[in-house]
């Protein structure tokens, strides 16, 4: 699939199913070859744990690594990371959750309001990014300011299946909204032609971008 995408795309997410395949020397070959690489695991465990498991990880070269947005948990990964060029994102509700999923795993709060507080401790904290679904990141632009990243799965270029994920938007809509990378799967990788599908979405995406420019000037 790298090979079939080419140029279109130098940045690629290895999640668990990879990841459990053989993803981690697969990692380390992309990064030896200039590629950046999102570690999505989603990290959460008791704190010393966290804290070499993502020193481990930053030994590696990878750009991204997700840990679920529990205070403990993001404070130890920050000390994992700290001293290196590897950025911790925070997971503060997975895409595929809306409030009935919330209310049935226990959560007092909804979608909207668990999403706040965990990025407002996030921010405390010191992590570099939040993943979040792209209605969200405007809301969360406000509370986090402009010196966290957002990144932004449910991304579902127009005329796309929304497949399992409840809270979804196109890639101009999300980069208006305010996120700084989105992630992209199954519309590329299921796509007759990878490569034209992921360079699709890279000029959507430069075109959202030059229009935000021309509204800020």
């Amino acid at each position: 699939m790298v090979s079939r995408i080419g140029s279109a795309a130098t940045f690629y997410k290895i999640g668990y199913q990879l990841g459990l395949a053989g993803g981690l020397p697969f990692a380390a070959g992309l990064i030896a070859a200039g590629k950046q690489v999102f570690l999505d695991f989603k990290l959460h465990d008791i704190g010393n744990t966290i804290t070499h498991g993502v020193a481990s990880v930053a030994n590696m070269g990878a750009t991204f690594l997700t840990v679920h947005a529990y205070p403990q948990t993001m404070k130890a990964a920050a000390q994992g990371a700290r001293g290196s060029k590897l950025k911790i994102l925070a997971v503060t509700v997975l895409t595929s959750y809306d409030d009935n999923d919330l209310a049935e795993a226990g959560y007092a709060l909804s979608v909207g309001p668990l999403v706040a507080k965990r990025a407002a401790q996030a921010r405390s904290i010191g992590i570099d990014g939040l993943v979040c679904s792209p209605e969200e990141a405007a809301n969360l632009r406000g509370i986090v300011g402009d010196g966290m990243s957002l990144v932004t799965p449910g991304i579902r270029p127009a005329g796309s299946a929304a497949g399992d994920q409840k809270r979804i938007m196109t890639p101009a809509r999300a980069i208006a909204a305010g996120a700084d990378y989105l992630v992209v799967g199954r519309p590329i990788v299921e796509a007759a032609d990878p490569k034209a599908a992921a360079q699709a979405i890279v000029d959507e995406i430069a075109q959202a971008k030059a229009q935000q420019q021309q509204q800020q000037q």
